[in-house]
């Protein structure tokens, strides 16, 4: 979804170990991750907050955050 939503930065491999590497890192800012969030609730109906969403700062902490609001829809 980051690719699809944001695009890839040159010379970042988002298919290798990128779990714990800072967005900024990987070239994402917090207007990228706003845009993934928008696909991921457009997809999937989840709700996260967009406040939620600017504290997460790698692709971990943006996981378990879509993981604990799905978990909080069911």
């Amino acid at each position: 979804m980051l690719r699809e939503s944001a695009g890839e930065e040159e010379g970042v491999d988002l298919d290798g170990d990128v779990l714990d590497t800072p967005f900024l890192e990987l070239g994402y800012d917090s207007l990228a991750l706003l845009q993934v969030i928008g696909e991921v609730q457009r997809t999937y109906g989840i709700s996260v907050p967009d406040d939620a969403v600017v504290d997460a700062e790698t692709p971990r902490a943006l996981l378990e955050l879509i993981n604990s609001a799905q978990g909080e829809a069911a």
